[in-house]
């Protein structure tokens, strides 16, 4: 049982970051904000959940039934991820590159505390043992100061696979293609820093501030931490409703408004990347066919393009309507991971990308997000993200892109570089 109380902020951004920075003294904590970006299919503004009082962690191996029954047991609000080495799981698969982060393969915890922000109204749930906390943490949480910033942060950052490496890669993932192998290789490629520390409240601060996407985190398990700028939306389930919005299609953005509407226009009509959002779709509507009603899977939107601050891109948006006879996560792990950062076809993507790539990709394009007592969910896609595990030392960010028939090896090695811009010029 929860208590819940409703208050009212008269300044949200200010409570926000008040929010998140009374929040570092847990050992778990997931802040989730969508950054006012206009969203047709939002149910909050911004949540936070702190505070394990039950949680599971676990490697690939039957990772998803311990999930389903960790969900059904606890009947509660659950936050956590999925990585994306969670496909052992599901299929034949295995995952042998490097690992510098070493986290969990999958990690979810039932919060003691939880913040629910929409509009102007907080709306606070506290277990039932805690209650009596309530109102003196909204006390101090309206009378804590901001954090100021430390030190610039500057790190070494090395790239884990080199320029004619990339190429070189890139050209034997075409052959693949030609080859009718695969149809697209969502291809991936580690920027990291070894022997560092970051403030991580400040690197996430940053981040988002340079970005502002619709599917921010800043998550924490102990020492371990993602600090991530998403703009994509892996899934999401409102009642019998199912939701996934695949992003395939990026250009860069210009200061100048002509040069940015052109930029605009020039990935809209661009026949490469439509080409590569359209198979993602079709990917995606097969996947959730396996647990939708009957003729319930549709396309509601395709290669729509959406602005951020840092790129243009190109995002359909795919529907269907669960299945009773299914589970919430029968959903979950019959479209994971998403289609989005594997290719298609699927398995075949999956296992050349294994051999080409030279980093377990482990949280990078798995998800975080939630679950709600009733079942429902959201999650997003862990794409424009920095992983930090504290007590390694270790920082690392991942950039891909997708590999078609249409692909230019050194057009897509720009597209990585474009995409880790942001990353580079937090920590650099």
């Amino acid at each position: 049982m929860r208590l819940i109380v409703n208050k009212t902020v008269a300044d949200l951004k200010l409570f926000k970051k008040q929010l998140l920075t009374w929040s570092q003294h847990y050992r778990e904590i997931t802040f989730l904000d969508s950054n006012d970006y206009p969203q047709e299919y939002s149910t909050y503004d911004c949540v936070l959940a702190v505070d394990a009082f039950t949680s599971i962690k676990t490697d690939y191996h039957n990772a998803f039934e311990d999930l389903k029954q960790y969900q059904q047991t606890t009947r509660d609000w659950l936050f956590g991820y999925l990585s994306y080495d969670l496909k052992n799981d599901t299929e034949d698969l295995k995952s042998t590159n490097f690992d510098g982060l070493q986290f969990p393969d999958l990690f979810f915890f039932q919060p003691k505390k939880l913040f629910l922000i929409k509009g102007e109204t907080v709306e606070m749930q506290y277990l039932h043992f805690c209650d009596d906390e309530l109102e003196d943490d909204f006390q101090e949480i309206l009378n804590t100061p901001l954090w100021s910033n430390v030190a610039e942060t500057s790190l070494d950052i090395q790239q884990r696979i080199s320029k004619v490496d990339y190429l070189q890669k890139a050209t034997t993932l075409l052959k693949h293609i030609h080859q009718g192998n695969i149809y697209e290789a969502n291809f991936c490629m580690e920027f990291y820093a070894e022997n560092v520390q970051i403030n991580p409240l400040e690197t996430y601060s940053k981040l988002n501030q340079i970005s502002k996407p619709p599917f921010s985190v800043f998550f924490k398990n102990h020492k371990q931490y993602l600090l991530s700028a998403s703009p994509e939306r892996y899934l999401k389930k409102t009642g019998e409703d199912i939701i996934s919005q695949p992003i395939k299609g990026t250009a860069k953005r210009f200061e100048d408004p002509e040069a940015d509407e052109k930029s605009k226009r020039d990935l809209e009509n661009n026949p490469k990347e439509r080409a590569e959002n359209i198979m993602i779709t079709d990917l995606v509507r097969n996947d959730l066919s396996h647990t939708a009603q009957r003729g319930s899977v549709k396309v509601t939107a395709l290669c729509e393009i959406k602005s951020f601050l840092q790129v243009h891109q190109m995002i359909s948006t795919v529907t269907s309507k669960l299945d009773c006879n299914h589970t919430v996560i029968d959903v979950i792990r019959n479209s994971f991971p998403m289609g989005s950062m594997t290719g298609a076809p699927k398995i075949s993507a999956m296992k050349i990308i294994e051999e080409m790539e030279e980093t377990k990709r482990g949280l990078y394009s798995g998800a975080v997000g939630y679950f709600t007592p009733e079942g429902d969910f959201d999650f997003n896609v862990v794409i424009r993200s920095i992983l930090y595990n504290q007590e390694k030392e270790y920082v690392s960010f991942s950039v891909g892109s997708a590999i078609t028939a249409l692909s230019d090896p050194e057009n897509e090695y720009e597209e990585c570089l474009l995409k880790a811009k942001a990353m580079r010029q937090v920590l650099e």
